[in-house]
């Protein structure tokens, strides 16, 4: 049974559900919504998963009508929110941009995090190649400028599947068709995508303080799926992982490998738990 939840904080209405008992599994994501999670939370009957969406996205909405987002301010919820469940330490699993909001959780309010599984936090700025990496975004935020969606979102994956640093190679390839992905090349007149726009840069040009981090008695655990390996998210983990010392641990799956049909990118959600289970303490 999900019950959802609102709390009421001086800069949101955070929207949030809370399924089965037991120890906190807080799972989240950016831009994802709690949404994504559901096939994950099934295989966690013993825990009291919380999923969340975050301030300006879903169903939650911002007081001051804006819907930007920063991973500060999303840190600074997701402190609330925990506070509102019991306080922490709780466990915390953060996929893709949550993954960043995690390190911003872990880094401000570190009595707040037990463990954090940080699963492929797309980081710029850990990159060897970061200046490339910034360009390339640059590239699918001007394509989705020009076409809309389909145009996005067509550079966007042409990006994030790219093996390897983004080259002079990368930034001579033709812009690709949308229709190859399955998209409308027609513009749909779309430029407030959460992911496409530019409203995601405050996420990507996130700069974690690594000292911070090594000094929290939070356990970090850096993750990448097992088919991401050679693409942008993968390079960030393992680039991120080098910094705090670690081996990134190798979870099943892409970059959603804990999605069942939510986005219609399915992963491996059963055996993408095992590992979490095997990570978790």
């Amino acid at each position: 049974m999900t019950q959802t939840n609102t709390l009421d904080t001086p800069g949101a209405d955070l929207v949030y559900d809370v399924r089965g008992s037991g120890p906190i599994l807080l799972m989240i994501g950016q831009p994802m919504t709690a949404e994504g999670f559901g096939s994950l939370a099934e295989h966690f009957g013993d825990r009291t998963v919380v999923t969340y969406d975050p301030r300006g996205l879903g169903r939650s909405r911002r007081k001051d009508g804006r819907d930007d987002f920063t991973p500060q301010d999303q840190a600074a919820d997701l402190h609330l929110l925990i506070e509102a469940l019991g306080g922490g330490p709780v466990d915390v699993f953060g996929s893709s941009g949550g993954a960043v909001t995690g390190l911003e959780l872990v880094t401000r309010f570190p009595g707040d995090v037990r463990t954090l599984v940080a699963h492929e936090p797309p980081i710029n700025a850990v990159l060897p190649d970061a200046a490339a990496a910034d360009r390339a975004r640059a590239g699918f935020f001007e394509a989705y400028q020009k076409g809309g969606a389909g145009a996005g979102m067509a550079a966007f994956i042409a990006m994030t599947s790219w093996q390897g640093e983004f080259t002079d190679a990368y930034f001579a390839q033709p812009a690709p068709d949308p229709a190859a992905f399955g998209m409308p090349a027609t513009d749909d007149g779309s430029r407030d995508d959460p992911l496409l726009s530019q409203r995601s840069w405050a996420v990507s040009d996130y700069r974690p303080d690594i000292a911070a981090l090594t000094d929290a008695p939070a356990r970090i655990v850096v993750a990448l799926g097992e088919e991401s390996a050679g693409t942008y998210t993968a390079r960030t983990a393992q680039a991120l992982a080098l910094r705090l010392g670690q081996e990134p641990v190798v979870f099943p799956g892409h970059h959603g490998g804990f999605l069942g049909g939510e986005h219609g990118y399915a992963g491996k959600p059963r055996e993408f738990a095992v590992k979490l289970r095997e990570v978790l303490p």
